[in-house]
């Protein structure tokens, strides 16, 4: 079944993620920030439970789409990362919101289901490493781990601003200082990198939406009161800027398979060049 998979769904070898770059890390704190103002627009712009509703299938929409292609696209990708950050932050605020479950349990609960993803994912494929992303069930694994911290983060976020009181930007100055954190540990210590990567990829999540909390909220709960709707369409506008360019330069294409593109393109036939004709 699985081999049957991967050939409609994806070519074996062809990786299905994007080289880690400085553009990563910035669309991914971008797409952090727009998922919390665009979440939190939308539940208060309408029926929370359409609201809901809407996200999730945005989610499934994005994830069909980037199920659908081959090999990494770097539209799709983005599409999805975006959709999650969405649907993301609905699922965390569901359980404070809907449930009146605190913030501290539900950062438990998630980090849980976050552990319990990577357990399962490594003793499944023997390596957490997103440069093996290649086939069908590794990349289910992958999008199970950012659903995951997508959740986790949105709930410690809002556990360090509200519940421990810091407020949005001093938590967002937080979180900027642990992910900080591995990224010394991988350049200066020799950090492991895929430990490293997972550490930085985490806390993201909370850095982005407390800078977006603090860009959009009132100025009465802490923020500068630019509006959750305003904020969630610049922020849009900027990720859609950035991944335009990366499509178009292709510089967060892994080596790998950027070296097969070359090949492939050198491999193919050419045209014979036109000759003069003599009359």
């Amino acid at each position: 079944m699985d081999r049957v998979l991967i050939g409609r769904l994806t070519v074996r070898g062809a990786l299905r993620v994007p080289e880690i770059t400085a553009y990563f890390w910035a669309i991914k704190a971008l797409s952090t920030a727009m998922g919390e103002s665009t979440s939190d627009y939308l539940v208060h712009a309408m029926d929370p439970k359409v609201a809901v509703v809407l996200g999730f299938l945005g989610f499934v929409a994005a994830l069909a789409l980037q199920f659908g292609m081959r090999r990494y696209n770097a539209w799709t990708y983005w599409l999805a990362v975006c959709a999650v950050g969405v649907f993301g932050t609905m699922a965390a605020d569901v359980l404070h919101v809907g449930f009146g479950v605190p913030y501290i349990v539900s950062s438990i609960i998630y980090a849980i289901a976050l552990v319990a993803v990577f357990g399962t994912w490594y003793r499944t494929e023997g390596t957490l490493s997103i440069h093996s992303v290649d086939t069908p069930r590794r990349e289910m694994f992958y999008w199970a781990a950012v659903v995951a911290t997508f959740a986790m983060g949105t709930a410690v976020g809002d556990l360090t601003a509200t519940t421990f009181g810091l407020g949005y930007f001093a938590s967002g100055l937080l979180f900027a200082a642990i992910i900080a954190v591995p990224a010394i540990g991988y350049f200066r210590f020799g950090w492991n990198p895929i430990l490293s990567f997972w550490l930085a990829y985490v806390a993201t999540r909370p850095l982005g939406a407390s800078f977006a909390d603090w860009l959009g909220k009132p100025q009465s709960v802490g923020g500068l009161g630019w509006g959750d709707g305003p904020v969630a369409i610049g922020l849009t506008i900027a990720i859609f800027c950035l991944v335009a360019f990366l499509a178009i330069t292709r510089r967060d294409v892994q080596a790998a398979q950027r070296n097969a593109h070359v090949d492939n393109v050198r491999r193919a036939p050419r045209l014979a060049p036109a000759r003069d004709s003599v009359d």
